[in-house]
């Protein structure tokens, strides 16, 4: 039902059941907000979208109650205007003084409430938070002296992905955020997917910053740099320098990084390829013993460590192949190596992913070898987009640039992996292949795609019943788990990605662009898909060539270097 009412003197549409806050955003009106989250009951805890009602004595949340047809409402009056800035005002009296040095500056929403509400200079006494710094975790840090107790990271931590990291510690003035007990980072729960990070306003929850450790590298006269892009980070990263939203920059970041002094760029969709034609090869093997099914996806780290700290009975069940950075990051320091005659230890091997996940990835013993590590450091799109930065180096002004050989070449398969379903369709492209010897005629797989919770794909491929689904988001792949658990499962492959969206929102992209930035970047992926003619894995003739070349000499150990394993990992509360 539609009815009128009046905002600053003005005769406006509302619907029944909306609340203030979304009849103000409907038109045209906006009232700041910090606790409340899209998707998310309103709690009306900050207290910051408050609007004078004429009729009511106190201020009302606009985010929690709901617009009625006799309603006269203020959004901006001396009343409102002082009370916001009162609220910020109190907690800028506890919130450190070190904005030109926080990771966040000028992408702090705090920052922003207190330039556009007109506060330029402290009117209460500094109360300073006695709480360290939390630097435990290789993926995540925690700096709760920054922390608003907006609430946001416990929300996301504990309804999206499901694991409840986060919680309010303690009480009155000594309340924090952080793990049970006050625990460090890395002795908790915490499956460092960085969701947390993503719906922060403040510097109190960042990425590990690895920049400097690549700069070093990029100095040392005898370090030989290389450098993978992951497929989602080339359609991310034009956010960061205000291009449209979704804009591939894929032969121009090859460009820049190359103008900072990387001796080698190679695709991570090289190795996203291997992936699928090993785990189809996998799936394959397993379906004929009828053995470990479904096979759950492992090249989402947190979901893999989720698994091993979780539901460690079905660790079994996870693909053995490894995730594409690390195939890359094992091709890289040994069959690039030795084919360079480069000394594997002399080489500095750098990821760019969507993903502080793939940080800790990056550090598990299983990819160190004698004390050197496959990939040296990880750096998300929001560090990558600091370097560049740094650099003075204008992306749209470079000639774009062909990366190095022999890790060049990718099918459209290998991008839409950055999507929620998108491995589930690109590894039943190879497997059709493999069981039929023939190619799919229409290889959009559209049950597999959108923004459902759950996916469901079905389909009988020769004698073989395949039953494939795929999860968006970590917090839905419970009742799933559940059921392989209680030998129910009717799938033979099961696609876990821990973050809403999968790797297009990773808790490594740019924080701030919204939906509509989420939507574009997974528009770009399906589009490359749709334009390209290579769509299947198995047609990437560079892999094929690389692997006729071992195929006869040094085959056991070619192949094992894309194999990996899993250990039950003990959590303290």
């Amino acid at each position: 039902m539609i009815f009128n009412i009046e905002v600053n003197n003005k005769v406006l549409k509302a619907k029944r059941g909306d609340s203030i806050l979304e009849t103000l955003n409907q038109n045209g009106i906006s009232v700041p907000t910090l606790c409340r989250m899209q998707g998310f009951p309103s709690s009306g805890a900050c207290r910051l979208c408050v609007v004078e009602v004429e009729g009511k004595e106190d201020l009302v949340p606009a985010c929690s109650h709901n617009v009625e047809e006799w309603m006269k409402i203020h959004t901006h009056s001396p009343r409102v205007i002082n009370a916001r800035r009162t609220i910020v005002e109190l907690l800028l009296s506890s919130h450190p003084d070190d904005c030109l040095y926080c990771i966040r500056n000028k992408n702090c929403e705090l920052q922003e409430l207190a330039d556009e509400l007109g506060i330029r200079e402290r009117k209460l006494p500094i109360v300073k938070k006695q709480v360290k710094k939390d630097p435990s975790s290789v993926s995540i840090t925690r700096e709760p002296d920054k922390c608003i107790l907006c609430g946001r990271c416990i929300k996301v931590c504990r309804d999206w992905i499901g694991i409840s990291t986060l919680d309010y510690i303690g009480k009155a003035m000594n309340t924090i955020v952080g793990p049970t007990f006050d625990n460090k980072l890395n002795i908790s729960n915490c499956i460092t997917c960085g969701q947390c990070i993503m719906v922060c306003p403040t510097g109190a929850l960042h990425e590990k910053d690895d920049v400097n450790k690549v700069l070093l590298a990029l100095q040392d006269p005898d370090k030989y740099v290389v450098v993978q892009i992951s497929p989602t980070v080339s359609v991310s990263l034009a956010e960061e320098f205000n291009i449209r939203f979704g804009k591939e920059l894929d032969e121009l970041l090859v460009a820049t990084l190359r103008r900072m002094g990387f001796n080698k760029v190679f695709k991570t969709a090289f190795a996203a390829d291997i992936m699928l034609i090993q785990m189809a090869e996998e799936l394959i093997d397993r379906m004929e013993k009828n053995e470990r099914l479904p096979i759950l996806s492992s090249n989402c780290p947190a979901f893999v460590k989720y698994i091993e700290q979780t539901y460690p009975d079905l660790i079994p069940n996870l693909s053995v192949i490894k995730s594409p950075q690390q195939i890359m990051g094992s091709l890289v320091k040994h069959h690039f190596a030795k084919d360079q005659k480069v000394k594997a230890e002399k080489i500095f091997s750098v990821s760019l992913m969507p993903c502080t996940a793939a940080k800790f990835e990056a550090s598990r013993e299983e990819f160190t070898h004698k004390g050197n590590s496959d990939i040296d450091v990880t750096l998300t799109t929001r560090e990558l987009a600091r370097m560049i930065r740094l650099y003075g180096l204008n992306i749209q002004q470079l000639a774009p640039e062909v990366s190095d050989t022999p890790f060049v070449i990718r099918t459209s398969a290998s991008k839409i992996i950055g999507t929620s379903g998108g491995l589930a369709e690109a590894l039943y492209r190879t497997l059709y292949y493999k069981l039929t010897g023939k190619q799919l005629i229409n290889f959009k797989i559209a049950a597999l795609r959108g923004n459902k919770k759950i996916k469901e794909y079905n389909s009988k491929i020769g004698n073989h019943k395949i039953g494939i689904a795929a999860v968006n988001g970590l917090s839905n792949a419970v009742e799933l788990l559940d059921k392989i658990i209680e030998g129910k499962s009717a799938y033979q492959f099961i696609e876990v990605m821990a973050c809403p969206g999968s790797c297009v929102n990773g808790g490594g992209q740019p924080i701030g662009s919204g939906q509509e930035a989420i939507k574009a970047r997974i528009k770009t992926l399906y589009d490359i898909d749709e334009k390209e003619s290579v769509k299947a894995s198995y047609k990437n003739m560079a892999v094929t060539e690389l692997f006729d070349k071992y195929i006869d000499k040094e085959k056991e150990s070619f192949f094992q270097q894309f194999i990996t394993s899993y250990q039950k990992r003990d959590v303290m509360l």
